[in-house]
């Protein structure tokens, strides 16, 4: 095989890897329209589909089912760029106190893009035992996340290891959820900036006994 055979299958293989990337896009954002428009009860894989101008073979393809869009939706929303540039920092963080403020900054970002993204398609679909086992299998997976950064608090923290990894796990879920963040941002009107500073600072002050 020649050079330009060569160049060209590999611009060929790029080709269509970027068209893939732009179709699932557009499944993801019509999806995502479709989902706060309606409820997620009351779309079907058809419907996303014929909004989005691709066969629904096309779709299944990409995403197997309803429930497997739905879960494309809400990683993208959770999980996105600023959420990806953060969790590597913690990835190589080390210093107890530095560890919590990027937990807390993980917080932040997971819960506003929550509140940005799919608060209104979660206002609509409250009763949906579709996002409701979304929801529960990604409370599985924060729970998991903050596995690693707990281990390092109790292996260099006399307070977080007198508490044992059980208990400061789950110091760690509970101050970090959604509802600590419902009941302050969303209820009693902090910013989100304030949010986060306050959330550090009891987490410090929780898990390495300072004032």
């Amino acid at each position: 095989m020649n050079d330009n055979s060569k160049t060209r299958r590999r611009y060929d293989a790029r080709l269509r890897s970027e068209r893939a990337s732009g179709t699932r896009q557009r499944i993801l954002d019509v999806a995502k329209e479709l989902f706060t428009a309606r409820g997620v009860e009351k779309v079907t894989t058809n419907d996303i589909s014929s909004a989005a101008g691709v066969s629904a073979p096309t779709v299944y393809a990409l995403f197997q089912s309803k429930i497997g869009i739905l879960r494309a939706v809400v990683d993208r929303s959770f999980f996105g760029p600023r959420y990806a540039e953060i969790a590597k920092q913690a990835e190589n963080a080390r210093d107890p106190e530095e560890i919590l403020r990027i937990t807390a900054s993980i917080s932040r970002v997971i819960l506003d893009a929550e509140r940005e993204e799919i608060g209104l398609m979660r206002g609509v679909s409250a009763l949906s035992p579709e996002l409701k086992a979304i929801e529960t299998e990604l409370e599985t997976v924060r729970f998991k996340l903050q596995e690693a950064r707990a281990n390092l608090l109790v292996a260099s923290v006399t307070v977080a290891r007198q508490l044992g990894l059980a208990r400061v796990r789950d110091i760690l879920w509970m101050y970090t959820g959604r509802d600590v963040y419902r009941m302050l941002v969303l209820e009693r009107g902090w910013s989100s900036d304030e949010y986060e500073s306050w959330l550090a600072e009891t987490l410090i002050k929780t898990l390495m006994g300072r004032d």
